[in-house]
């Protein structure tokens, strides 16, 4: 909870600054796609994680892994990397960009499906999701296969499980409770 907090003093004192510097759409990229990386990559994870890798080297290997980073971006793991608080660069980066999004009036609609979603598909959701909250969305498609098919749909606090396997354990429980 500790470190949540103060990833998310991090992520605002970045998205202040960024807005004073007008370039806070070009930090949200570089954010947005650390946040990302990390999330995707456990080799990353344990490498911000450990304590026996120097911090030198973990800067050394972050700017290599995120060339073209904007001038905030870089100044944001050289402060983390000088408070020893690098470990929570993910977190920071994920803040940020639910900070900037916020701000922006757009939110993360993240939907699970069997398989991929197809572009037509992908805007009918978008569509249904301004329709419903009546802010503009991003996608998130994450495939888990054992729904079977059928879609969940996760904006913000609100779920619709529409998914098969969803149906079949309340069809389940049905036949059990009679």
């Amino acid at each position: 909870m500790a470190q949540t907090r103060t990833a998310i003093r991090y992520a605002k004192a970045v998205l202040d600054l960024a807005k004073d510097q007008n370039s806070a759409a070009v930090v949200h990229a570089d954010m947005k796609s650390i946040a990302n990386a990390v999330e995707a990559s456990t080799d990353l994870k344990d490498m911000l994680l450990s304590a026996v890798i120097p911090t030198a080297t973990k800067k050394s290997a972050l700017l290599a892994v995120f060339t073209g980073l904007d001038k905030l971006s870089i100044n944001l793991i050289d402060t983390l990397i000088s408070n020893k608080r690098i470990a929570i660069l993910g977190t920071v980066a994920q803040v940020y960009t639910e900070l900037y999004n916020e701000g922006e009036g757009k939110q993360v609609a993240t939907v699970t499906t069997a398989v991929s979603l197809t572009e037509e598909l992908q805007a009918k959701v978008l569509a249904k999701v301004k329709e419903l909250t009546g802010k503009e969305a991003e996608i998130l498609n994450v495939i888990d296969e054992a729904i079977l098919g059928g879609f969940i749909l996760r904006v913000g606090d609100m779920q619709y499980d529409a998914s098969i396997a969803n149906k079949l354990n309340k069809l389940k429980r049905e036949f059990t409770l009679n």
